[in-house]
């Protein structure tokens, strides 16, 4: 055990049963998040895979422009753009193409503080899951889950939002890698999915993605998605603690009150993971946040934005994405994006960059 401002809290070397453990909630998770940032959490373990790779991690820290102290405790807050900027440099400095997948690969489900204490002491996966997918916003404003099931299969997607992040790659990479130990916590360490969606390019040594997934590992993916049988949510989960899991719940519920709501970033979020999978017209988004199509279109108005703007903002996000970091066909993200056809993505394309889609990608392969 370590002492977390005077109280306890689980470490990957506990072997105590949660039901032995103290009910505290840490002091340290009680900082909000403003849109755009996160808590360090996962990117805590970016010093240590420095450190293994043999580079000095305070100089590489200092030039992303943040204090290396700050990564001495997971909960400390960053600004998202930061992080991609830090991601960059890793990349650069040590020549690993896969420097997210090492990160994620050492973090572990305390990584996603009072979120992952509260998925650890979930009833069931599913619960588990579920808890990830509602809650997340109170670690990290940016990376967004959803849960789709389908056919018996169950999609655990992430998705990033916020078009000022570099390295969305090497973050997505991350966040599927400490997903897939999060998963292995709760169902047993020889839980494997049935395949992982990668939305990158495919490396040239893919052999340590297929090592930490032990899956099939599909690249030049339109999302970062973990694949697994839908049956593995009815899982329950050994040792958890119904108090303290209600506990967890109270404590988060008063952290997502008190960071408030900016009204045009939930539509953000709501519209990052539903974009590219299923319709979402301005009906569906209001139907979502549970007030009628007026209502929305009136909030909207009164901060200066449509929705149309903010769908079509999203819509370059992700396009931008796709074409840097994959090499996914333009007709495939047109598809992705609710097009027709691809003539008819690439004027808009045009509309929002001056540039032709081929052309902006092009680019980016030659800078």
């Amino acid at each position: 055990m370590r002492q977390v401002d005077g109280t306890e809290c689980l470490t990957a070397g506990d072997s105590r049963p949660p039901s032995q453990v103290s009910h505290s909630v840490p002091v340290a998770s009680e900082r909000t998040l403003a849109p755009g940032y996160i808590h360090l959490g996962v990117s805590k373990e970016i010093g240590p895979t420095l450190q293994a790779l043999g580079v000095d991690p305070d100089p590489v820290i200092r030039a992303a422009g943040l204090d290396p102290r700050l990564f001495d405790d997971g909960m400390n807050v960053i600004p998202f753009a930061a992080l991609g900027q830090l991601y960059t440099l890793c990349v650069a400095r040590t020549g690993c193409p896969h420097f997210g997948l090492l990160v994620g690969r050492r973090a572990s489900i305390l990584s996603l503080g009072l979120v992952g204490r509260l998925m650890r002491h979930s009833n069931t996966v599913g619960d588990a899951v579920r808890a990830l997918v509602s809650n997340l916003s109170v670690e990290d404003r940016a990376v967004v889950p959803s849960l789709t099931i389908s056919d018996r299969t169950a999609l655990l997607t992430y998705a990033t939002y916020r078009a000022e992040i570099g390295s969305v790659e090497q973050i997505l990479d991350a966040a599927v890698a400490v997903t897939v130990n999060i998963l292995r916590t709760l169902c047993g360490s020889n839980w494997q999915p049935d395949e992982v969606l990668v939305p990158r390019a495919a490396p040239a040594d893919q052999a340590l993605y297929r090592h930490h997934f032990r899956a099939p590992i599909q690249f030049n993916q339109e999302s970062a998605t973990i694949v697994f049988p839908a049956r593995d949510l009815d899982l329950p989960i050994a040792g958890a603690d119904p108090l303290l899991r209600a506990m967890l719940e109270e404590k988060i519920q008063q952290l997502i009150c008190a960071q408030g709501s900016d009204f045009s970033d939930e539509i953000r979020r709501l519209l990052r993971t539903r974009l590219t999978s299923q319709r979402c017209s301005a009906a569906d988004i209001a139907d979502l946040l549970v007030i009628h199509r007026r209502t929305l279109s009136r909030h909207l108005k009164s901060i200066g934005m449509g929705y149309r703007e903010i769908t079509n903002e999203i819509r370059f996000e992700i396009a931008r994405q796709l074409l840097q970091d994959t090499q996914v066909p333009l007709a495939q993200i047109a598809a992705a994006l609710g097009y027709s056809e691809a003539s008819a993505f690439t004027r808009a394309f045009r509309r929002w960059s001056g540039q032709t889609p081929t052309a902006w990608r092009d680019e980016c392969h030659h800078e």
